[in-house]
């Protein structure tokens, strides 16, 4: 193999990678970009739907389709998780930030804690007929253990897309970051669509999740490896950017495998943070995002 094929599989990896990371960073785009809900949790939420595809997988379920499947209880599970935030502080006047941070890693270690008292600590893997193949492609080679989730992250990206732009409860849910006072005087509960929006970040947990399991094994403490990426996805993208954030996360899956073939994989952690400063030092709104 040629430095240029090296060259060309490295960037492919991270363009696959980072399309993955766009699956598991999507709710909080939501939540976070357009809610302004400060969901430390969301991390700990996808890894709870990597179990959750895990443990249909043991019943001989097929990733794909268990994701599919904990679609409807994880967009359940968001809205009753809403509720509770919204009964906890909205109805009492504006959430505090630091208060919405305890409410949320709090919840993230009790998520932890069930995972581990269910499944144990162990690492936890998934089996499927095109998990451990791999796909030519010229000079590149392609696992499709990396590929069959990489099309998860663009795929719901464009679902997404689609929702909030042509249909009247996404039409809502952007509106309802704006001006929640007009939602109000149009005769709309700001409230049923937050609980909505909410529900919808949350079942994208499961993407998420079942992408992670694919390209390895998770743990219940897997979460905390993701806080500090998708947080840097979403506010690089600019808060709320859909497409912005699967942009900025392929962008970023290649800038970590770049520096972990090249330089020191001990340095790809720190990626994501140092692609931070340096775009909200030149567009402080993000890269995708607008001055408000």
């Amino acid at each position: 193999m040629t430095q240029f094929d090296l060259f060309m599989n490295v960037v492919a990896t991270g363009v696959l990678l980072g399309s993955v990371y766009a699956a598991v960073a999507l709710g909080l785009a939501i939540t976070f970009g357009i809610l302004h809900i400060p969901n430390i949790a969301h991390p700990a939420l996808v890894i709870m739907g990597g179990y959750f595809v895990v443990h249909a997988n043991r019943f001989g379920v097929d990733p794909l389709i268990a994701a599919l499947v904990g679609l409807v209880p994880f967009y359940l599970l968001g809205m009753l998780l809403y509720s509770f935030y919204a009964n906890t502080f909205e109805r009492r006047g504006r959430a505090d930030v630091l208060q919405s941070l305890t409410l949320f890693f709090g919840l993230s270690l009790v998520i932890e804690i069930i995972l581990v008292l269910a499944y144990g600590s162990e690492l936890k893997s998934l089996t499927a007929p095109y998990i451990g193949s791999s796909l030519r492609f010229g000079p590149l080679t392609i696992p499709s253990r990396l590929l069959v989730p990489a099309i998860l992250g663009p795929a719901t990206v464009g679902a997404l897309w689609l929702y909030f732009r042509y249909t009247n409860s996404g039409t809502a849910i952007r509106a309802v970051a704006h001006d929640e006072r007009a939602l109000s005087i149009a005769g709309l509960d700001p409230a049923a669509i937050k609980r909505q929006a909410f529900g919808l970040a949350t079942a994208t947990a499961v993407i998420g999740g079942a992408a992670l399991a694919m390209i390895g094994p998770i743990d219940p403490f897997s979460g905390r490896f993701q806080i500090g990426r998708v947080f840097a996805i979403v506010v690089l993208a600019g808060m709320g950017s859909i497409p912005g954030t699967l942009v900025v996360a392929i962008g970023l899956g290649i800038a970590e495998t770049l520096i972990a073939s090249y330089l020191n994989p001990a340095w790809s952690p720190g990626v994501a943070f140092a692609m931070l400063l340096g775009a909200l030092a030149l567009r402080p709104q993000g890269l995708f995002g607008t001055v408000r």
